[in-house]
């Protein structure tokens, strides 16, 4: 009876092990539902799909317009495209620039309109900013843009729906080349590239110091296989 007993205890005892092995087992599988979600905090999309070859270089703009037009040549230069985060109040003076950005193939999305803390802006103010460069920005280019880029970083739950209620998506960066404080060529060009990956999304201004290490960056995206692209290419298939 006692040996019957044990032997009973053992085979239970084998079974919850099976089990248990094979619940980590399925937990342990990737999913590429799962990678794409861990790229994504609270409805922001800090970067895109890492199975994918494409990363973008996210220029903000509110300031730095004399480096624009050498910034466009270089991204022609190297036929690669990205997107332009432009400030309303930047779009409002610099029409021309506004439509070479476009007229180069590059993307153009909304930074809000006097780089403001969205953070600190109440829902109605978050709607102005973000509306209202959106309405330049088609008035002047017939654009109906699709991706928002909190000033400074600056965003929580009210500025995310707000974007949302508007048709937009909120992007973040998964790296800073913080080319706004170093002005440093290396500095850029090493924040850049440092573990690259695709999927990335890189926040960079156009400073001359930018300009100088645009074309190492990109030699150094082409030499790893990689592609300059559109934010929205890049974080194409990711769901907010």
């Amino acid at each position: 009876m006692e040996r019957s007993r044990n032997k009973n205890i053992a085979v239970l005892s084998n079974i919850v092990i099976i089990l248990l092995i094979a619940l980590v087992t399925l937990t342990t599988i990737v999913d590429p539902k799962t990678v794409q979600a861990s790229s994504v905090v609270n409805g922001v999309i800090y970067s895109g799909d890492t199975n994918k070859n494409n990363i973008s270089l996210m220029i903000n703009v509110y300031w730095g317009t004399e480096y624009i037009e050498d910034i466009l040549k270089v991204f022609e230069e190297y036929k690669m495209t990205t997107t332009f985060f432009v400030g309303g109040s930047w779009a409002e003076d610099n029409e021309k620039l506004l439509t070479k950005i476009k007229e180069n193939g590059h993307e153009i999305g909304n930074h809000g309109y006097s780089h403001k803390d969205h953070d600190k802006l109440s829902y109605e103010q978050n709607y102005e900013e973000i509306f209202k460069t959106h309405k330049i920005v088609k008035d002047k280019c017939g654009i109906e843009m699709n991706l928002f880029a909190p000033p400074s970083g600056a965003y929580n739950t009210t500025t995310v729906n707000v974007a949302k209620s508007l048709n937009y998506k909120t992007i973040m960066w998964t790296r800073d080349t913080i080319d706004w404080r170093d002005k440093d060529e290396n500095l850029v060009f090493t924040r850049a590239i440092n573990k690259i990956n695709g999927g990335d999304l890189i926040l960079m201004h156009p400073t001359a110091h930018t300009l100088k290490a645009l074309p190492r960056i990109l030699n150094f995206i082409k030499s790893k296989d990689l592609t300059c692209s559109p934010v929205s290419t890049t974080i194409m298939g990711i769901d907010v």
